[in-house]
């Protein structure tokens, strides 16, 4: 199993990028410029969401500074044990939705202080694939297109992001417990 998923793991992508470009090709597509004007589009992007990003940095900063989020994860220890999941990936599981670097960090720390062979990295690593930044999503590129009112879209990405922690936990039980 472990030998298929390493193999499906190291070619999917480079078959995704000649999917694309050969379906391109049939329809005529000129990829260069294509991308070009597509790398252009998010250079204008990428300037307009500097106000969301620095909100979102400083209010990840200021969580994890007041360590309002290591308190959590203390208080909620308890139960996060009876479904098999150590209490140092609460933290992984709040910032994810906030921000992709603040939890890429929180993973790094759970990787290098457990081991890159243990349970706790490993649920680390499937939690981070499988969920996404919710926050950041809806405050960066909603606000790069003036969308105010996404009421919905938090719920339905809390609700995913929800879905994805528990399917690695079901996965990470299944596959390393």
């Amino acid at each position: 199993m472990t030998s298929i998923l390493n193999l499906v793991s190291l070619w999917i992508l480079p078959l995704i990028i000649i999917l694309v470009l050969t379906i391109g090709l049939v329809k005529k597509v000129p990829i260069y410029e294509e991308f070009t004007k597509g790398a252009k589009g998010g250079f204008d992007v990428a300037v307009r969401i500097i106000p969301y990003l620095v909100a979102i940095i400083v209010a990840i900063s200021m969580l994890r500074a007041s360590g309002a989020i290591e308190l959590l994860a203390q208080i909620l220890a308890p139960v996060l044990v009876k479904f098999n999941i150590p209490a140092d990936i609460l933290p992984l599981m709040i910032v994810r939705s906030l921000s992709g670097s603040g939890a890429l960090g929180i993973f790094s720390d759970i990787a290098n202080s457990a081991g890159p062979d243990a349970y706790s990295t490993k649920l680390a690593a499937i939690m981070l694939g499988s969920s996404e930044t919710t926050f950041y999503v809806l405050a960066v590129y909603f606000g790069a297109i003036g969308i105010t009112k996404f009421r919905h879209a938090v719920i339905i990405g809390i609700l995913a992001d929800l879905i994805g922690i528990i399917s690695a936990v079901l996965v990470c039980n299944l596959m390393f417990a």
